[in-house]
């Protein structure tokens, strides 16, 4: 097996594992790729690997060459024409009165296929808006619904702390979130607090998740009796999981706020 890459296919599509044969390439070149008997251009987004990933992950695609400044020209002209495309669907969506939300749309390289891509409530069925498509466009249509993460990371945007969406700029996937990550990290349930441009738990909930929980394996949990270090008894009502302090509650309206292990 020649060296191996993670490649991000086109624009919005996911990041698929390259063999690159015996084409010469770095980390951030652009390239010519067979994918699914289609020919996709590509960003190289890892240092060749040869042949060592992980036995779960799936080889897709094979590169061909590197990118020419004629490829690059195609891609503007797909980009162009999918502008067009989107527009032409939308206007077939609205004369349907088919119950789904437009996102983006993308054309192979090759221009043999192009993916679309929408939300909606539930089930769509698209027969129909695929033959008429398919008619005017006269190419592989693929409609693919997506959830609110993926539309976002498709639409970009900033955080409420002022960067680009973490999702659009760098991640190539997305990682298990869940409201248990902020309630552990001791922050506040409120929803538009924690919740993202998409509605979802955010992204950075979990980038130091894994360390709050090996902090507080030495804390002690909200609730628990427990006796300071003057030999008075209370109940611990608030945890900071960082700087190991607990409060703890002695009764009659006192409360301490004192460092964890108590010593």
């Amino acid at each position: 097996m020649g060296q191996l890459v993670q490649v991000k296919l086109g624009e919005y599509r996911p990041v698929v594992w390259a063999n690159a044969n015996e084409v010469v390439i770095r980390r951030h070149d652009m390239v010519i790729l067979e994918v699914e008997r289609n020919l996709e251009f590509g960003k190289v987004i890892s240092d060749p690997d040869k042949g060592n990933i992980d036995k779960d992950q799936t080889v897709s695609g094979k590169i061909i060459r590197l990118a020419s400044d004629g490829d690059l020209r195609q891609v503007v002209n797909n980009e162009i024409k999918s502008s067009e495309a989107l527009k032409t669907c939308k206007d077939k969506v609205d004369e349907s009165k088919i119950d789904m939300q437009l996102v983006q749309a993308e054309y192979s390289f090759d221009a043999t296929k192009i993916l679309i891509f929408f939300t909606a409530e539930g089930r769509v069925d698209f027969r129909n808006l695929v033959k008429d498509l398919a008619k005017i466009l006269r190419v592989r249509i693929e409609l693919k619904q997506i959830g609110p993460r993926d539309k976002a990371k498709i639409v970009g945007g900033y955080g409420v702390c002022g960067r680009e969406l973490c999702c659009s700029s760098y991640m190539n996937d997305f990682y298990p979130l869940s409201i248990k990550m902020a309630k552990d990290q001791g922050l506040s349930l409120n929803p538009q607090k924690i919740s993202g441009v998409c509605g979802r738990v955010k992204c950075c909930m979990s980038y130091e998740y894994q360390v709050y929980r090996e902090f507080s394996k030495s804390l002690p949990k909200i609730g628990a009796k427990v006796s300071t270090p003057e030999g008075e008894k209370g109940r611990v009502v608030a945890v900071d999981i960082l700087k190991h302090y607990v409060t703890v509650d002695l009764g009659e309206g006192k409360m301490v706020k004192v460092e964890y292990p108590f010593t």
